[in-house]
């Protein structure tokens, strides 16, 4: 999915990504907001995952979800 739409609606997506990544909060979620360069730090943060890992597993998980 294109990360613009995403973005533009991130809120219908957050309940995903928490399945998806269960240690990031409701304060990152928001703190997010759709950024994706956030969201790769704060995996990184949470995880411990190496900036190419994070990149990979976001083009997976944006690229598998569906429009709510």
């Amino acid at each position: 999915m294109n990360w613009d739409r995403i973005e533009g609606n991130w809120k219908q997506f957050t309940g995903n990504l928490k399945s998806q990544w269960g240690k990031l909060t409701d304060d990152d979620l928001t703190e997010i907001n759709g950024n994706r360069e956030i969201l790769e730090g704060k995996l990184q943060e949470r995880y411990g995952y190496a900036k190419d890992e994070v990149k990979r597993q976001v083009d997976t998980w944006s690229t598998n979800i569906r429009t709510m």
